[in-house]
């Protein structure tokens, strides 16, 4: 989604048109997996207790409602042009819905597999913003804290605290919108980015606007969380994740990288968004540009699970998950955004976009429903994500009052070059 992961320079209020990706006619087949995906196991969580179980709307998934979901996948595949797509959905008593379709590797036409890794973008800041949290929680930080108190440097490091970084409305520009950094990541995509330096190209721009003013979404922001959690936490983001996050959540197959590690078997992913202008294999660019606003990689089988655990809160105090769950308006209608999470329409979690990859993650506690989309292209279709449109046509027929739309802001026009973010 254009607002809550920008793309290399461009924004909410500017959006690119992308070509399209060609798949072979053939591409888009499925493949049932359901009896590998046990149902999601709800002990790495608690209910919302403002949430109760109403679950009597969602419908059982059964033969007829997979029947209606294959169709909408595979129309949203070629209407899109999108090689492969994992999709994983379930609610407690309703069963699981669990299929691969297309093209993991275009090149060999090898099949999309539920089991593959895939690289989640965005998604890593719902991981980032979860350990300063339990920071939080530590006593070690506060929400209200100046991010001065803990990096020296930053352009009114002195009134903006960990609250508006994590919130998106810090003001500081987005590093991946400088015309510099993107020139730089596509002449070079195999390099090492370190944080300070993707911290330079947001600081040479004057501040945006005052902390707390309105919500712009800004990966700078995630890369100063990343290194609060390294000073407060004292030890590297990645250690500090896999230790605290992923270990007591039970994620067995999520990676932090330190480089450009990218556990097999893993899909090859694609995108336009290069030197060139062409679409390219872009499975081994290193992601390191993206660090803890979205370097990481998972899979479904981890990632149902960690939608419940950020919306239930499992791994936070209750009066800290309080605190995340306090979505402020953003500017596109029904949306809001919390402590690295978004609401949409109900639906709790985070999206993501790389480059040549997609992710949805998200959970909605009024019926424990959870949603898992995995692509291996993050191609726009006209000015939409194709996570988006997957997202939209699930939940349109799963949970018809709750559709998850992200739509593109009126009066949004399409601007020249750029190239995704997160």
């Amino acid at each position: 989604m254009r607002c809550l992961h920008t793309r290399w320079r461009r924004t909410c209020a500017g959006l690119a048109a992308a070509g399209l990706l060609v798949v072979p006619a053939a591409a888009p087949g499925a493949v049932a997996a359901d009896s590998s995906f046990p149902p999601l196991s709800t002990a790495a969580s608690a209910p919302l207790a403002s949430s109760p179980d109403t679950g009597t709307r969602f419908p059982k998934l059964g033969p007829a409602v997979a029947a209606r979901l294959d169709t909408a996948i595979r129309q949203v595949m070629r209407e899109a042009s999108v090689p492969g797509v994992i999709v994983g959905l379930s609610a407690p008593g309703k069963g699981n819905y669990v299929r691969a379709f297309g093209l993991a590797d275009k090149a060999n036409r090898t099949p999309m597999s539920p089991g593959l890794h895939m690289r989640i973008g965005s998604e890593t800041k719902t991981f980032t913003v979860t350990a300063l949290l339990e920071l939080v929680d530590d006593g070690k930080v506060k929400l209200d804290d100046p991010v001065g108190r803990y990096i020296k440097g930053v352009p009114n490091g002195h009134r903006i605290t960990l609250r508006d970084l994590a919130d998106m409305r810090s003001g500081l520009f987005n590093y991946s919108e400088d015309a510099g950094f993107s020139k730089a990541l596509t002449s070079d995509p195999y390099r090492p980015f370190p944080p300070q330096e993707l911290l330079g190209y947001s600081f040479k721009h004057p501040v945006q606007f005052q902390p707390g003013e309105k919500f712009e979404y800004s990966n700078t922001n995630l890369i100063l969380l990343g290194l609060v959690v390294e000073k407060a936490g004292g030890r590297p983001l990645d250690k500090f994740i896999r230790e605290r996050v992923l270990k007591p959540a039970g994620l067995r197959h999520t990676l932090f990288p330190t480089g450009t590690e990218f556990p097999r078997p893993h899909a090859h992913g694609y995108t336009d968004q290069t030197a060139s202008g062409a679409v390219e294999d872009v499975t081994n660019w290193n992601p390191s540009w993206a660090w803890a606003a979205g370097a990481m990689s998972s899979d479904l089988r981890d990632l149902r699970t960690w939608a419940r655990v950020v919306a239930t809160g499992s791994l936070l105090r209750p009066k800290t998950q309080a605190e995340r769950l306090k979505t402020l308006p953003t500017p596109i209608s029904g949306v809001g955004y919390g402590l690295g999470i978004f609401n949409v329409q109900g639906w709790i979690g985070h999206n993501g976009s790389l480059p040549g990859y997609e992710s949805l993650t998200i959970h909605l506690p009024e019926e424990r429903a959870t949603l898992v989309v995995l692509l291996n292209t993050d191609i726009l279709h006209g000015l939409t994500e194709p996570s988006t449109l997957f997202g939209q046509a699930i939940t349109g027929i799963v949970t018809p009052g709750h559709v998850f739309n992200l739509p593109v802001p009126q009066g949004s026009q399409p601007t020249s070059g750029g190239n995704p973010s997160d």
